[in-house]
Parts: structure tokens; C-alpha cells; sequence
């Protein structure tokens, strides 16, 4: 008799990946010459937050930029990455971003929905808080399904743990 496999679908970051990369950007910033005198800056703002700000509105998007860059070469998908616009804050502009950790209840319905509706009949999904738990007695089929859910263009970041 075959046992159940399965796996996780979730929408989680690397925070050690994310850290290397603001702190890359933050070297970046402090040498970069066009950056010099606009007092740009890149910071930590709780668990899963990033504060930047400089002294003019183009700087801090550029220093956006930057940052956006540095999370694409440490392999750190920009959907996890949500930024506000540019805000004036004293004599400084500032950006608040943050970064995504663990799937909404929205978005863990369309993944299961996605998979009920494109995956193969032995496949089920069951959302369980912030992920969802795809399971079936073929692993061939589970297989079929993370091709499926790669191939989804999906406006969250996601990634699959757990494999059994």
C-alpha cells in the first residue's frame, strides 16, 4: 500500500539573503558618488520592514533601485517585495517597504483553487494558515503540480518546502 506525500506551498523570504542584500546596498549607497550629499540611507524597520530615505524624492527611488538589484543577484523575488511611494518627511524623503511572509488567506485560496482546477484529480490541497499542504499518493503527480504552480504567473512569490 502506497503512503501519502506531499508538500507546502508558501510565501516566505530568506531574511539572511534579504539582510545581505540591504546591507550591500547600504555599502553601495554610502560609496556611490552620485549619492554622495544626499544623506541616503537604508535601514532594518522591524522584522520584515525596510526604511529608506535621502534628501530628495529621485534619490530615495534610486536608492530603491539599488536595493531592488541587490535582492535580485542574492536570488530574492521582487513579488516579496512590497514599496510604498515616496513621501516627504521633514526635509527628507522616505520609502517604508516590506517584505512578504507567509501567504494571505486570498492568496492561499487561488493556489489551492489552481491546483483543484489544473491539477490532476488525486491531488487535494488544504490551506492551513499561512500555507497550503498539497498532497496525493503519487509523487509524479506532485511533481506535475509544482510545474503547474511554477508556470502560474501569480502576483506573490512562491515556494515550495516540506517535500515528503
Amino acid at each position: 500500500m502506497a503512503s501519502e506525500s506531499s508538500f507546502d506551498v508558501v510565501s516566505k523570504v530568506d531574511r539572511q539573503e534579504v539582510d545581505n542584500a540591504l546591507n550591500q546596498a547600504a555599502k553601495e549607497l554610502a560609496q556611490r558618488f552620485d549619492f554622495r550629499g544626499t544623506e541616503a540611507r537604508i535601514s532594518w524597520a522591524g522584522d520584515y520592514g525596510v526604511e529608506l530615505q535621502a534628501s530628495t524624492e529621485d534619490r530615495v527611488a534610486a536608492a530603491l533601485d539599488v536595493f531592488k538589484d541587490k535582492l535580485v543577484k542574492r536570488g530574492v523575488s521582487l513579488k516579496a517585495l512590497d514599496a510604498d511611494e515616496p513621501r516627504a518627511s521633514g526635509k527628507v524623503f522616505r520609502i517604508t517597504a516590506r517584505l512578504q511572509n507567509g501567504l494571505t488567506s486570498d492568496q492561499a485560496r487561488a493556489v489551492a483553487k489552481v491546483v483543484r482546477d489544473r491539477g490532476v484529480k488525486s491531488v487535494r490541497a488544504a490551506v492551513q494558515g499561512d500555507e497550503v499542504r498539497v498532497s496525493s499518493k503519487s509523487k509524479n503527480d506532485l511533481q506535475a503540480v509544482i510545474a503547474t504552480l511554477r508556470s502560474e504567473d501569480f502576483d506573490f512569490a512562491v515556494q515550495f518546502v516540506n517535500y515528503r
